[in-house]
């Protein structure tokens, strides 16, 4: 009778043990599958000159993607702004076309490569109707969320790349770090 016993809590640890392992595994399978889905929207959207939902039930759609040659980094950026949004990538907040556009990120994942950003790096921004801006950084600051403020009308136009400051925190903060971008092209 003990054996029975020994070989049900065996299977049943073992059970429990696969369904841990499924779990911890899930997050990380849809964030690589959303991230190939993402590419083929960003590419869709190109050939198309209009915006294509990644999956059918998402409340984004690629609008451009950024590109850090020096460090070899491309990133999708979403519309919308919204933190559903920014959980598969950048995004583009709204209302920031006069001159400048902003583009949040995660500091831990699509934004990580912030902290590597110098002046002088090059930027290109693809957009999804074919244009390519060339933008070189200007500058590097940080400031509170609430501090943050772009000129309503700058000479060239501007792109503001933000995220959560300190990279190394594990907690959220009032701060973010801002690289500066001045268009060339």
């Amino acid at each position: 009778m003990s054996v029975p016993l020994a070989r049900r809590a065996a299977l049943l640890l073992a059970a429990a043990g696969l369904a841990l392992l499924a779990q911890g595994l899930w997050i990380p399978v849809k964030a690589q599958v959303a991230q190939v889905l993402l590419d083929r929207a960003f590419e869709r959207s190109v050939a198309s000159g209009g915006p294509h939902k990644p999956w059918p039930w998402a409340d984004t759609a690629p609008v451009a993607r950024v590109e850090a040659a020096r460090l070899g980094v491309g990133e999708v950026v979403l519309s919308g702004g919204s933190g559903e949004a920014m959980a598969f990538g950048p995004t583009e907040l709204a209302g920031t076309q006069r001159g400048v556009r902003v583009l949040a990120g995660h500091r831990d994942t699509h934004f990580r490569f912030l902290r590597e950003l110098r002046r002088g790096d090059r930027l290109v921004l693809r957009g999804i109707d074919g244009s390519a801006g060339d933008y070189r950084v200007i500058g590097v600051s940080t400031v509170r969320w609430d501090r943050f403020a772009y000129p309503l009308a700058p000479p060239r136009p501007l792109l503001a790349l933000a995220t959560c400051y300190p990279f190394d925190s594990d907690r959220p903060g009032p701060l973010r770090r801002v690289v500066w971008a001045e268009r060339i092209a």
